[in-house]
């Protein structure tokens, strides 16, 4: 049992770790990119996406704790980390979304008739970042979501 649980963990590693070199050569081939400057730090993101000046905070968070798995496009990596661009599972629950930000998920997921395994740890510590991030990711990459505040989403129960 110990040895399928270092195995587990092997196998998450190597699939970020692949997750990081597609990301990066993404970003090296991306034809338009600009720099966003925040008070905390600067990150790339692509040209076209208007998300990111909409919800500045929420595309900063995503540059720094989502894209090496859903990637800079929204499309994640087939079999390994579900899109978020055009998601069907996303966009049917905004809180659900939330609640996963926060407290991370380790359970089986459909997304556009894909199954995913692989757990996703929690991602923000508070309400207002994680509501700035899935506000992006519900309007980046032609997502047509809406948006969440922070009062719709009080009741989920951080769990640490």
């Amino acid at each position: 049992m110990k040895n399928m649980k270092n195995m587990n963990k092997l196998s998450l590693l190597l699939i970020m770790a692949g997750a990081f070199v597609i990301t990066t050569s993404s970003f090296t081939k991306a034809k338009t990119i600009k720099t966003v400057k925040t008070n905390a730090s600067a990150f790339v993101i692509p040209q076209d996406d208007q998300a990111s000046a909409k919800y500045p905070n929420g595309a900063r968070i995503y540059q720094e704790k989502c894209f090496a798995c859903h990637q800079v496009t929204g499309l994640g990596i087939p079999g390994a980390f579900p899109p978020l661009k055009g998601s069907d599972y996303l966009l049917a629950d905004k809180k659900r979304a939330v609640q996963q930000v926060l407290n991370g998920s380790n359970h089986e997921i459909t997304v556009n008739g894909a199954k995913y395994a692989i757990p996703m740890p929690p991602q923000v510590d508070n309400y207002q970042d994680a509501v700035d991030v899935i506000n992006y990711v519900l309007n980046a990459w032609g997502n047509k979501g809406g948006t969440i505040s922070v009062d719709e989403v009080k009741d989920i129960k951080i769990i640490r």
